[in-house]
């Protein structure tokens, strides 16, 4: 059964909060916790990411997750 929204929310939040401010994380390491074939899951991933307090980087700049092409890094917002 795929995940929902919420759970990939929850899963996304607890992951970057367990890595701390300042480090960041792949999103396909919380699509990996969800389910076994997680390649599919990751559009899903990344649309919720943009929901949630959360910067998108790539190459070290900020990115949209929904529009960036390639790998991607994910952060808790330093407001």
């Amino acid at each position: 059964m795929a995940p929902t929204d919420a759970e990939i929310a929850s899963a996304l939040m607890d992951l970057a909060r367990a890595r701390g401010p300042g480090k960041s994380l792949c999103p396909s390491d919380v699509a990996r916790t969800l389910a076994h074939d997680w390649c599919p899951l990751m559009p899903r991933v990344r649309r919720v990411a943009a929901t949630l307090p959360l910067t998108a980087t790539q190459k070290g700049r900020p990115v949209d997750p929904m529009v960036a092409s390639g790998p991607i890094r994910l952060a808790l917002r330093r407001d």
